[in-house]
């Protein structure tokens, strides 16, 4: 396994106000769509690899995942063991739900080079650096043994009880993924992002500015929301691009 990628998917009324806050949020604007698949685009960096995309669906929005596999076959085969369930094919890409019912993608890996972080007036920097699998109490563990048994790299334990622990590659991937135990019981698993920046409090202010509403501010993170509905958190975690990244 190598990348993984961030897919924001939004209903087709309000995907241009995703576009525009995203793109502002990120620094990158929305490209165009991609061939073969016009409810796709990604936003670009300037240089590197895109990782984080905009998919037009039919349903409320969410977030979902796309890991890269050098044998995606394998991949499939793996988490289809482990209790995913086979949706179907697309020309790229299989798309499946973890057990707890979280939808992920798996295609083949490509060589590709991580963004560098974005540099805003004033000097501070961010980048989406994580997603957050949120998982209700009761498919808390099961959706974590699932997640380390099917991506390899490193893992590191964390020390607040509502957190299991972070995982990255170690190989470059431009997010690493956090598992996070949510109050409620019962529920589907789903997923929000986490950008990260060296200033918390510019950025979440530079943020507001481009529309999000401000849900509240926790131990090392932001709470907001995007003008779409979506949560997300503005983090201390580093926006750097570094390849064995600091998970503590």
């Amino acid at each position: 396994m190598s990348w993984v990628h961030a897919v924001i998917d939004v209903p087709h009324p309000l995907h241009d106000g995703a576009a525009a806050f995203w793109g502002g949020a990120l620094g990158w604007p929305a490209g165009a769509p991609w061939p073969g698949h016009p409810e796709l685009q990604s936003f670009e960096p300037p240089r590197g690899a895109p990782y984080v995309h905009l998919q037009r669906i039919q349903g409320a929005p969410r977030v979902h995942l796309d890991l890269e596999s050098a044998t995606p076959d394998q991949t499939v085969a793996l988490a289809s063991r482990l209790g995913a369930t086979y949706v179907g094919r697309r020309d790229r890409w299989r798309t499946l739900l973890s057990p707890g019912g979280l939808p992920f993608c798996v295609l083949q890996s490509a060589r590709r080079e991580t963004p560098e972080a974005v540099t805003w007036p004033g000097g501070h920097r961010s980048r989406m650096v994580q997603v957050c699998i949120d998982a209700p109490g009761s498919v808390h563990d099961q959706e974590v043994s699932f997640w380390r048994a099917v991506l390899p790299g490193r893992w590191v334990d964390s020390g607040a009880a509502e957190f299991a622990g972070k995982w990255h590659d170690d190989a470059g991937s431009p997010l690493q993924l956090l598992f996070q135990r949510l109050d409620e019981p019962e529920g589907p698993v789903r997923a929000h992002l986490d950008h990260g920046s060296d200033d918390v409090s510019a950025e979440v202010r530079r943020l507001r500015a481009l529309g999000a509403h401000d849900v509240g501010a926790g131990r090392g993170w932001h709470t907001l929301r995007d003008p779409v509905g979506l949560d997300f958190c503005v983090t201390d975690n580093s926006p750097a691009r570094d390849v064995h990244r600091e998970l503590g």
